[in-house]
């Protein structure tokens, strides 16, 4: 499993001893605004229409904006993606994409955990995913399986099979004995305060004709 960190010859002294090279910083984000969005765009543009010759509209197919996003960055640049959508008892994990120079780092595996740590803490203990089929064992390291009856598709003249993750509720994930707060936190930032708890330091507003109706 590739890390990110490689040994050299010093050229300069000719000496055979082996250097490390500085660790990275790897972290991983849920996008929270347009510009993430701009961010997760490009990333998937150079991979999937520059590399692999992908139309646009087959790339960017009208989902985006009823997923989650997440994105992983080497050394505060962001270099990778993966989209998660949710359906009735299982979420499927899809458009994983890793700028190609940064494939030897470690942040495709930091990112594909972070994303099927997010879906068992929304309560979803099922994932499902579309794997192209030579990338099938790189899924298995994360416990995706392609089972009996899993089924192969074919789209943007690649073939990918069915694999299923799953795996029992975290003790945090969420669910309606959840404190209210943290289901107005942003998505993904549950175990940190948002700014709308701010709010109840201030007086509560009197109801009156000029409030629209809403709900939160």
């Amino acid at each position: 499993m590739p890390d990110g960190q490689y040994t050299f010859r010093d050229r300069d002294t000719g000496s055979s001893e082996k250097v490390a090279k500085p660790r990275q910083e790897l972290k991983v984000t849920t996008a929270k605004n347009i510009e993430d969005i701009m961010r997760v765009t490009s990333i998937r543009a150079a991979g999937y229409m520059a590399e692999q010759d992908c139309p646009y509209e087959e790339e960017f197919d009208g989902n985006d904006f009823c997923a989650t996003h997440m994105i992983g960055w080497v050394n505060g640049e962001p270099v990778a993606c993966l989209r998660l959508r949710y359906f009735g008892g299982f979420a499927k994990m899809e458009r994983v994409a890793v700028r190609s120079s940064h494939r030897k780092s470690k942040i495709a595996f930091k990112m594909i955990r972070a994303g099927i740590e997010h879906c068992t803490r929304k309560g979803f203990t099922k994932i499902i995913g579309h794997a192209r089929d030579e990338l099938i064992p790189l899924y298995r390291l994360f416990g995706f399986r392609v089972e009996e009856d899993a089924r192969s598709l074919v789209f943007s003249d690649y073939s990918y099979t069915e694999m299923v993750r799953e795996t029992e509720l975290p003790a945090n994930a969420i669910t309606l004995e959840t404190d209210p707060y943290a289901l107005i936190r942003p998505e993904g930032d549950w175990d940190r305060e948002g700014i709308l708890e701010v709010s109840v330091d201030r007086t509560a507003a009197t109801p009156g004709s000029g409030f629209a109706m809403a709900a939160e």
